[in-house]
């Protein structure tokens, strides 16, 4: 077993081994942010399940290594070291491409553990080959991607992180610099859109060739293999982009099927062809927060009733794509905002909503800012994603 320390053998810092060191692993930040009132705890079960080969298809296509640091025998940090061999063959100008690995899932009690378990993940990085590091990625860029470093003033919603302010100045330190910023958009959403977009909306819902229905959950797979076609192509030129395997978007149907409502996700066609998608998510963090990340002994009954029909729940928008061939026409932008609209009706009326978000939106991604803005929604949160050479 390789270790590494940092000053005078007071931290050490080495691989995970065996069953203590993943709980170990997984329990570490419910104790680092149990005076946090915004952190929201994951369900261990969900953690431990994307840690763990066999159950997260991540693995088929990825090399993982997580690592634990410690000072007298006290677990003080942890960090995953990782290369997606998919990443690998991505164009250098995309982002990731050869030589690129990856760390993520970093905590730290403090800055001498954070800099011990980066330089272990660099070094293991090395080791591989690996030349150039994206980070933080917690563990695939669909997952949790970058660090959070506007927003710690709120709490995140579902399937987005929250970390300590502390870690920014913590990894720059290390010479790390800003590759790409990802932010998300609040919008109110009980008075409706500006003029504008109301006619632009109107104007479509009178255009034959048009149609804005919900997901069909009979046809679960079936749908989904209809949403994952229009993102992988909508997606594929995105700064970033690995693709979805087939067995990721089976993984992430099952996970997101409690959560997903039909009338929440949107597929617009054209001609009677899908050309676009919409997905929403109510907020489950509202409930997980409280129960604060426990099933037992009465979280499980609280949760599934919630999820039975969301009630007063905040929206998210986590993914959104239109097909390449109209990407950048009015077309695009029309069926975008018909979308937006048919799920703000339904939220507002069916689930007492009041508030969405979206996001997350890459900075420079102009297309999606412009429709952001022009419902009048304002960047509440921002994530970083560092690079750095070997």
């Amino acid at each position: 077993m390789q270790e590494s320390a940092l000053g005078a053998g007071q931290i050490t810092v080495a691989p995970v081994a065996g069953k203590a060191d993943l709980d170990a692993f997984i329990d570490l930040p419910y104790r680092l942010y149990a005076n946090d009132p915004h952190w929201v705890p994951p369900l261990r079960a969900e953690v431990r399940e994307l840690l763990t080969p066999g159950k997260n298809p991540f693995f088929e296509h990825a090399d993982v290594q997580l690592f634990l640091a410690r000072r007298g025998g006290a677990v003080v940090g942890r960090i995953s070291a990782h290369i997606d061999h998919l990443a690998l063959a991505m164009p250098v100008e995309q982002g990731m491409g050869p030589g690129t690995g990856n760390w993520g899932m970093l905590e730290a009690e403090d800055e001498a553990s954070a800099q011990a378990l980066i330089a272990r993940a660099e070094q293991w990085l090395r080791e591989k080959g690996m030349h150039r590091v994206l980070a933080p990625l917690s563990l695939s860029i669909w997952d949790e991607p970058g660090l959070l470093v506007q927003g710690h003033d709120h709490s995140p919603m579902v399937m987005m992180g929250h970390h300590d302010p502390r870690y920014q100045a913590w990894i720059e330190s290390r010479g790390y610099e800003k590759a790409k910023s990802l932010v998300t958009y609040d919008l109110e959403i009980v008075e409706g859109f500006p003029p504008l977009i109301q006619r632009i909306v109107a104007s479509g819902e009178k255009n034959p060739r048009i149609v804005i229905r919900k997901v069909d959950t009979r046809k679960f797979d079936a749908e989904a293999a209809t949403i994952l076609h229009i993102l992988n192509d909508a997606w594929s030129d995105n700064w970033g982009f690995v693709p979805i395997t087939d067995s990721e978007i089976a993984y992430v149907g099952k996970k997101l099927r409690p959560l997903v409502n039909e009338d929440l996700i949107m597929i617009a066609e054209l001609d009677g062809e899908p050309v676009a998608f919409m997905m929403t998510l109510p907020d489950v963090n509202q409930v997980i927060h409280k129960i604060r990340g426990k099933l037992f002994p009465f979280g499980w009954a609280r949760l599934l009733w919630w999820l039975r029909r969301p009630t007063e729940a905040s929206m998210r928008v986590p993914l959104m794509g239109v097909l390449k061939k109209l990407q950048s026409s009015r077309m695009a932008s029309q069926l975008a905002f018909m979308m937006i609209e048919a799920i703000r009706r339904v939220a507002v009326s069916k689930y007492g909503s009041v508030r969405a978000e979206i996001g997350w939106i890459l900075d420079d991604n102009q297309g999606m800012i412009a429709i952001a803005e022009a419902i009048n929604s304002k960047v509440n949160r921002e994530y970083l994603i560092y690079d750095k050479h070997l």
